[in-house]
């Protein structure tokens, strides 16, 4: 009879991590769970029920998305065909009932091919989103009433982004292998359930949460290959690629970056190629659009130019713009090469995204969906994320009844120019302030909830745990970690060490 070790003698650890609870580590997460019984118990048996926490995260989010729905039902009963206002009093606005006609998908036109009546010649959104408009109409019956196709054809959507909604969720979920219960913040994101199905967003929202869960599990091919193609539906994605240069030069990774690229280069042709030989003129029309829209809702540029008697031409928005962003590409670039401690990569992609949307000559309510997913990935905190939540609501209530005061004649319902500037500085603010609590975190690594239970860069991939090999100024010094907390703390830069392996089936909030 062979030995074998006891139960006693071998560690827990050994096969499988520690899942670390919300409940015991964030005051707000232990406070709200008395709602549904409570912090979990010292004798809860883990891993023993159907119940994980992947499953029960893309339940809880699609139960949000389906408030979501229900939040759009007064346009969807008619504000959206009667009534110049009503859709914004009831701050249920889509664009995708709207541009099923606007956009010829209900008169069979070909997107990018076919020209369009009216000021939009081509379609203005990117292939890949282009493509899933499409396959939407196919879905939608041409029978009945424009009114009837449209309900139709916003419903198909509805259930094809459902779909988006939960791949982030589970994506997320997965992405931090100790840390499976942050995606409830994904899940629960009020400011997601409401824009939701305002836009086609979502799909490169789920495209980039899947190349982040790649990353996290060192499969740099696939990373490149799904961030090609969120690029492919949103331009945003491609962002990710700066931070992540950065870091694999820090720590000497080039052939994992290397792979990286070339399968996002070669995703986005594959995607793009065809139309681009065959329709130039309609594939340019994104590019040729975002490049001459003017100063719209939702950014600082729009309250300069209202409290302007000069407002400043588009040029100059695009070449200001253009230069904010360069500085703060800049910064991020400092930051990561002198942080006392190499930041996560989560940390940076949401940064430079957020340095995006706070430059950007338009904000629209459903840009927040690009956020959500890469800040709890950064600031998986509640009270920090549910600050930021709440600046967004108030912004997406504010941008409904603008909209409902210019449209509503001498009647003047809604919020006047000077309220609707408070609310862009309320969704500035609070998009800035979680940027400070993140840039913290990387200064003082002591003070990041996710190293301080114990990992280095569960997103990270093959730069967890890495050694650095190019460093400057403060980076130069051992890290710094906090006395103060009795948690387990990593050892930097350790490459004989493995990385954490997957969480168990099963665990407690």
């Amino acid at each position: 009879m062979c030995d074998m070790p006891s139960a006693e003698s071998t560690p827990a650890s050994v096969h499988e991590p520690d899942l670390v609870r919300p409940t015991k580590n964030d005051e707000i997460a232990k406070n709200g769970s008395e709602l549904i019984g409570g912090p979990v118990g010292r004798r809860a048996l883990l891993g023993t029920s159907w119940w994980t926490p992947v499953r029960i995260i893309a339940l809880v989010a699609i139960g949000m998305f389906a408030l979501g729905l229900v939040q759009k039902a007064p346009c969807y009963k008619g504000a959206w065909f009667f009534g110049a206002s009503s859709q914004y009093t009831h701050a249920c606005y889509s664009d995708i009932p709207h541009l099923y006609q606007g956009r010829g998908f209900a008169d069979g036109l070909v997107p990018y091919f076919d020209k369009l009546p009216g000021d939009m010649q081509y379609l203005e959104y990117p292939v890949l989103t282009g493509v899933f408009m499409e396959v939407a109409s196919w879905l939608t019956p041409s029978s009945g009433s424009i009114q009837d196709q449209e309900q139709w054809y916003w419903m198909v959507n509805a259930g094809m982004l459902m779909a988006c909604a939960a791949v982030i969720a589970v994506c997320v979920t997965r992405t931090h292998a100790r840390r499976p219960w942050d995606g409830l913040l994904v899940a629960l994101a009020p400011a997601a359930a409401l824009t939701a199905t305002i836009n086609w967003d979502l799909l490169a929202v789920a495209l980039t949460a899947a190349a982040m869960l790649m990353w996290s599990r060192g499969r740099s091919l696939a990373f490149g290959v799904l961030l090609g193609l969120a690029t492919a539906a949103k331009l945003y994605p491609f962002l990710l690629l700066g931070p992540l240069l950065v870091l694999c030069w820090r720590a000497g990774r080039w052939r994992e970056y290397g792979t990286a690229l070339v399968g996002a280069i070669v995703a986005w042709l594959i995607v793009n190629l065809p139309v681009m030989f065959f329709a130039f003129d309609g594939w340019s029309k994104f590019y040729t659009f975002s490049q001459e829209r003017g100063v719209d809702f939702g950014s600082f540029w729009l309250i300069w130019s209202q409290n302007s008697s000069n407002p400043p031409s588009t040029e100059t928005v695009n070449t200001m713009a253009t230069l904010l962003m360069l500085l703060c590409c800049g910064g991020i670039a400092v930051l990561t090469l002198t942080a006392p401690r190499r930041p996560r990569f989560a940390q940076l992609a949401f940064l430079i995204v957020a340095a995006f949307i706070l430059t950007n000559k338009v904000y629209s309510p459903q840009y927040v969906l690009w956020l959500v997913p890469l800040a709890v990935l950064a600031r998986p905190k509640w009270r920090d994320f549910l600050i930021w939540q709440a600046c967004e609501v108030a912004y997406f209530l504010g941008i409904w009844m603008y909209l409902a005061y210019t449209t509503s004649g001498d009647a003047h319902k809604g919020l006047p120019t000077d309220g609707y500037h408070w609310a862009i500085a309320l969704h500035l603010l609070g998009t800035v302030y979680l940027c400070v609590v993140v840039v913290r975190d990387i200064f003082m690594p002591e003070r990041d909830v996710v190293r301080r239970a114990g990992d280095d860069d569960p997103s990270g991939g093959v730069l967890d745990g890495a050694e650095d090999v190019f460093v400057l100024g403060p980076a130069a010094h051992p890290p710094r970690h906090a006395a103060h907390f009795d948690v387990p703390q990593v050892e930097w830069g350790n490459r004989g060490g493995e990385s954490p392996s997957e969480p168990s089936v099963g665990g407690s909030l």
